[in-house]
């Protein structure tokens, strides 16, 4: 994950999503928070820490807020953060430090509140936890995670950015195919796309012919031939955040029974699309999406959920599955994403971004979710 240097604005930034964190912790009766060198800690202090053995994590009250850190790292981690450093060395161990650590921020007592990071190295967790007894503890959805569920409009310009760039590198790899290339070949060509236009690959999958009933397909050796139909899904990772997006289409002719599919698929789509309101549970566009599919006698053939949430990580909260809870609020950011799946034969998927806003759903791509017809 991309470091995030330390400037003026940046600053401003975490110093206020840390204030944001406090307040909700406070809201709903959180004495700390505990953050791995995960993803969460990326988004809550603009750091990357190195991750091995070594227990690393920056502990949250709401007055207080420093870093448990391993003394070899804290020259290199201090370009990124003003927060204060408990540092141990491998020569004492952390768990003296920790517990010093503790003991000024007024937490060496029974039943403290903690929420730790479900994304932390578990024998971190434990370490803490064990030196908080009688805890009361929780994963972090309701503090760090429900603020990272609403994304503020510094984050919805740059997933704009980078759909908008996933548009135009999704069009150009339709545009490359030839019959023979295999579908490595494809995503060399998305690496070196991305890269020229300062962006990473964060993934990609390329489906020709039946591998696209794949879900997940793992891309191989498998060689484009007229007439096959193709899946595309693929993100790239720019400012700190990725993209995502599937688009399918064929190449030559079109293969017997794709169009009528796509249409199913299309329809799907649409009816997410009309679901997403705020305040509506996430399920419901699960539901839209899926009972669309099962009218056409496709139901089986529709193997994941419709959506997932998409911020620093690619896949995070919210998520749109038939068991969610959660109540769409304005700022979410998700994938409506459904797809029909024929064993031997193809898939589509059509994926697009979106965030919530109080009238309903903004797609970040501006790529229409037509098939590619490539020649």
């Amino acid at each position: 994950m991309e470091q995030i240097l330390m400037n003026d604005s940046k600053k401003i930034l975490f110093e206020n999503r840390l204030s944001r964190l406090r307040a909700r912790m406070a809201e709903i009766g959180t004495d700390l928070v505990a953050v791995g060198p995960t993803s969460n800690m990326a988004w809550l202090a603009g750091v990357s820490a190195h991750g091995d053995e070594r227990p690393v994590m920056v502990l949250v009250t709401q007055k207080d807020a420093a870093f448990l850190m391993p003394a070899l790292n804290q020259d290199s981690v201090r370009q990124h953060t003003d927060l204060p450093f408990y540092c141990w060395t491998d020569a004492d161990g952390a768990t003296g430090t920790l517990n010093k650590m503790l003991a000024d921020f007024g937490l060496a007592r029974q039943g403290v509140s903690v929420a730790v990071d479900e994304a932390m190295r578990a024998d971190f967790a434990l370490l803490l936890l064990d030196a908080l007894p009688d805890n009361k503890r929780q994963f972090l959805g309701d503090t760090l995670g429900y603020l990272r569920c609403r994304k503020d409009e510094t984050e919805y310009a740059q997933l704009k950015e980078n759909a908008v760039l996933t548009d135009a590198c999704v069009t150009a790899a339709f545009d490359h195919l030839q019959v023979g290339m295999t579908e490595l070949d494809v995503i060399k060509f998305i690496d070196d796309y991305f890269a020229s236009h300062g962006a990473t690959t964060e993934f990609a999958s390329v489906c020709f012919g039946g591998n696209g009933a794949f879900p997940h397909h793992d891309s191989g050796e498998t060689k484009l031939q007229e007439g096959m139909p193709l899946m595309i899904d693929l993100g790239c990772r720019k400012g700190g955040y990725p993209s995502d997006m599937t688009r399918s289409g064929y190449f030559g002719a079109k293969p017997e029974g794709y169009e009528e599919i796509a249409v199913v698929v299309e329809a799907a789509v649409k009816a997410a699309l009309a679901a997403a309101k705020p305040g509506v549970k996430a399920s419901a566009i699960d539901d839209a999406a899926r009972s669309t599919i099962a009218k056409a006698g496709y139901g089986e053939k529709f193997l994941h959920r419709t959506g997932h949430g998409l911020g620093i990580d690619v896949h995070e909260h919210p998520y749109m599955s038939a068991s969610s809870e959660t109540i769409l609020e304005e700022g979410m950011v998700f994938s409506i994403e459904p797809g029909i799946y024929l064993a031997g034969q193809f898939g589509v998927r059509l994926e697009d971004i979106v965030i919530m806003r109080k009238d309903g759903p903004e797609i970040l791509s501006d790529k229409t979710r037509d098939l590619i017809a490539a020649k």
